[in-house]
């Protein structure tokens, strides 16, 4: 789908008519470029959405890029921690929709830089709920918070109504952008809805240091991996193909979803070697781990109950793991 950008700032396509609710809608996705936004980006121009993405450091092997998404979209220079910059986006382009994915999603990054995490994640929020409070033609925000932003609890799973209390940079970082799109909605009724997930894998995760990229790479060139952790540490694992259903899913119903918070899940959880376990059952190939235990600011235990969008929006999960594994794996092999 190509599409350019009249000069009045309304966007436009030169393709045929399709009939579905996404057809023309000016949505906006901020980390357009990363491992989940790049899936987004693909939906949406398949559902003949006028799509606009910031730009960011841009990999050539990167999933955007592997699918010359380029080509289909409007690429903006944006830089989220500027707020004349979001503000210009999204009213030149008259923006819809937003899908805000844009941050700093790294634990050990955000333990080295947390100023850069905090105003990234933070201030990147504010500075998009704040055009929106302004600019009336925003009628969906998306934000994608994150399992951590829950912090430590002695009580598993996390529902929506356990308290926020992350402790280090990162899951600081999302807790407090969490709570200001909830005050935004409440005091401005800005139409934001808050998805939290747990670890999200699939094919266009260049983050080695994640373990489901980092043990496939492993597998494929025959070298241990290394493991941050002891290995014992539980999480929550959801295919990226499956987030991107669950964002369609809450901004194509944002009257029932607006204000709330959704947990979005596989109901999958693992502990790191049992994912590794997996990966090399799929590759069928052994990996070889080296347990370095050294991982700073990580919570042991981490899963999610997605019995609120599943009641209220029948949503579920669509993919088993060793279908998921294998499609991951496949895209690495023609990457690696």
């Amino acid at each position: 789908m190509l599409i350019y950008l009249m000069p009045c700032g309304v966007l436009k396509t030169l393709n045929g008519e399709c009939g579905m609710m996404w057809k023309n809608k000016n949505v906006l996705v901020t980390g357009g470029m990363g491992l989940v936004g790049g899936h987004l980006v693909e939906r949406l121009v398949e559902l003949e959405a006028n799509v606009v993405v910031t730009k960011i450091i841009n990999d050539p092997h990167s999933y955007f890029n592997r699918k010359t998404l380029g080509d289909k979209v409007i690429v903006a220079d944006c830089d989220l921690k500027n707020e004349q910059q979001v503000k210009d986006v999204i009213t030149k382009c008259e923006i819809e929709i937003i899908f805000h994915l844009g941050a700093q999603a790294l634990v050990p990054v955000a333990y080295h830089n947390p100023r850069e995490t905090i105003e990234t994640n933070i201030m990147g929020t504010v500075n998009i709920l704040e055009t929106a409070r302004n600019y009336p033609g925003v009628k969906a925000i998306v934000f994608a918070s994150s399992d951590k932003a829950y912090g430590i609890s002695d009580k598993l799973p996390y529902y929506e109504t356990h308290e926020l209390k992350g402790q280090h940079p990162y899951d600081v970082s999302k807790s407090a952008a969490d709570l200001i799109c909830t005050a935004y909605f409440k005091t401005y009724d800005v139409p934001v809805v808050t998805t939290r997930f747990g670890n999200i894998y699939g094919p266009g995760d260049l983050n080695f240091n994640r373990i489901v990229p980092g043990a496939i790479k492993s597998g494929l060139n025959g070298e241990p991996l290394e493991i941050r952790s002891d290995g014992k540490m539980i999480r929550d694992y959801v295919y990226v193909k499956d987030v991107v259903s669950g964002y369609l899913t809450l901004a194509e119903n944002i009257e029932k979803t607006k204000g709330e918070a959704f947990n979005v899940s596989s109901g999958v959880t693992l502990n790191v070697l049992d994912m590794v376990n997996h990966v090399s059952e799929v590759m069928d190939n052994e990996i070889k781990v080296n347990i370095l235990n050294n991982a700073k600011n990580e919570i042991p235990e981490q899963y999610l109950d997605y019995s609120k969008i599943s009641n209220l929006l029948n949503w579920s999960p669509k993919y088993k793991l060793a279908d998921a594994l294998k499609e991951t794996i496949d895209w690495y092999k023609e990457v690696i």
